[in-house]
């Protein structure tokens, strides 16, 4: 019997870049996906799941997309096979405690999770950073959301504590010691889902963008060519704009993180989170709402939606010790003026039980 398990990550600037070949700043979050297995006779995968009470199985080497959760699993079985390595039946038992539908990258962590246990049932000689590579494979190929590598790269290559610092363009990634705060993320009450049409639309018009700035990606764009960024018809300009401005944000945050400037840090964050909201167009009322109710406390430094938009989660900066205290606060005043629930899912670096 192998065990295996990956966490979730929140980012904390960066939002759209990743696959526009450019920097991204996430962190693994203390909650994770665990994965048990344990090898058949056959050619045929058992998978249960702890949290949503459903089993289900499938055969190798006829792995479908079906729209369900099984698609992350089978998505994850067949990248290795077409990547050449032998695989047995088996049967894998999940559980995690990463939320689905916050921003908080479950599905990563989930193939992570299921990619890791793969990997040593099988002794298969396979990297982290190719393994997260895998794991977006999985995603792009057979669940048919087309994310960018972040999240898999997080959960394969993070640790508590830390951000990466990744460029997506070349896959090289520093790890950067977070400075002395707390690390606050709560939940909106509203789900999201990568698969579905307004990310997807996202990533297409960046593509267009791109092509009629006659650039390969966006991150070939830099911050000297707003002006022929205003010349994009709407609303390229403004998807433009954000991957560009939010590489130069995450560049920033970096330089503030080193040098422990938190209100510099702060500013990236809240900046970042008008940019996803005015030129992604990715936020709703109800997040922007408890963004401003966070950066209103006096004890948070800086705060913005986090993950692809459209639902999620928020992730914000408190003083060292006062992140509890201020996710409360928060919570609370955001559930009485919008009346959505709120999870309080970190607070101060500790996984929390929803508020």
């Amino acid at each position: 019997m192998i065990r295996a398990s990956a966490p979730g990550r929140v980012n904390l600037i960066g939002e759209h870049t990743d696959y526009n070949a450019g920097f991204v700043l996430p962190t693994p979050i203390p909650q994770r996906t665990r994965v048990t297995l344990q090898p058949r006779g056959d050619d045929r995968v058992v998978v249960a799941s702890r949290e949503l009470g459903a089993s289900a199985e499938y055969q190798l080497g006829h792995e479908r997309r079906g729209g369900t959760w099984l698609d992350y699993v089978m998505g994850c079985t067949q990248v290795l096979r077409l990547a050449g390595h032998r695989l047995g039946g088996c049967a894998l038992q999940i559980e995690s405690d990463v939320p689905v539908g916050s921003g908080l990258s479950s599905s990563a962590a989930l193939e992570l999770a299921v990619l890791r246990a793969l990997r040593e049932a099988h002794a298969l000689p396979i990297g982290d950073l190719a393994l997260a590579l895998l794991g977006q494979r999985a995603e792009v190929e057979l669940v048919g959301a087309p994310v960018g590598a972040m999240d898999q790269l997080a959960a394969s290559l993070g640790t508590l504590g830390a951000a990466l610092f990744i460029d997506c363009r070349d896959f090289t990634i520093r790890s950067i010691e977070l400075p002395a705060v707390d690390l606050v993320v709560i939940g909106s009450g509203l789900r999201h889902d990568h698969a579905s049409g307004d990310y997807r639309v996202r990533r297409a018009e960046c593509a267009e963008a791109a092509r009629r700035l006659g650039v390969a990606t966006l991150r070939d764009v830099g911050l000297g060519e707003l002006a022929a960024i205003a010349r994009l018809p709407v609303p390229l300009d403004r998807r433009a704009r954000h991957v560009v401005t939010e590489n130069a944000r995450v560049l920033a945050a970096v330089r503030a993180i080193e040098a422990g400037d938190l209100a510099a840090l702060g500013a990236v964050l809240r900046a970042g989170h008008a940019s996803m909201r005015d030129d992604f167009e990715a936020s709703l009322p109800a997040i922007d709402q408890l963004v401003a109710i966070a950066s209103a406390d006096p004890e948070v430094h800086g705060a913005r939606i986090t993950g692809g938009g459209f639902g999620g989660a928020i992730v914000a900066l408190a003083g060292r010790g006062r992140g509890r205290a201020a996710s409360a606060r928060i919570a609370a005043a955001y559930r009485t003026q919008t009346g959505h629930l709120p999870q309080v899912l970190v607070a101060g670096g500790q996984a929390c039980s929803p508020s």
